[in-house]
């Protein structure tokens, strides 16, 4: 078997994400996006116990599945997944000074997200959550 391309080049495909997340929050730059990406992806994280962020964490590339494990407080309680409101609430508490998040921030980093990741296996593991991870999941239309 070849060497897959997600670790033959994680940078390449971090970068191509980060672009595409950039993108769909119709920033201009992807520094501006990078609060943003780190909102969504800790946001989501404080919503699931252990075990389910471990399973979910098995599903992504390896860049973004280093920075959705990063700085995690595995003792910190579970948060309940509340609103869209609340969501956007703690994406923008990341680094609020520099911190350009929309309100479209989680359905963009939705849909950056479902462009680098096998989505039936994405599914799968969406599938064994709460069904409230489906929604936070949802790209938009």
């Amino acid at each position: 078997m070849t060497l897959p391309f997600e670790y033959q080049n994680p940078t390449l495909q971090f970068e191509r994400f980060m672009v595409d997340a950039r993108d769909g929050a119709h920033l201009p730059t992807t520094n501006m996006a990078w609060n943003m990406v780190v909102g969504v992806l800790h946001a989501f994280r404080r919503r699931l116990s252990v075990g389910q962020a471990l399973s979910f964490a098995l599903v992504l590339p390896p860049m973004i599945r280093a920075l959705f494990l990063e700085d995690w407080n595995f003792e910190q309680e579970v948060v309940p997944f509340g609103r869209p409101d609340d969501w956007l609430a703690d994406v923008r508490s990341v680094r609020h000074e520099h911190n350009f998040s929309p309100a479209n921030a989680v359905p963009a980093v939705a849909l950056a997200l479902r462009k680098h990741v096998d989505n039936d296996a994405f599914d799968a593991v969406l599938a064994r959550l709460p069904a409230e991870a489906r929604e936070y999941w949802r790209p938009e239309a």
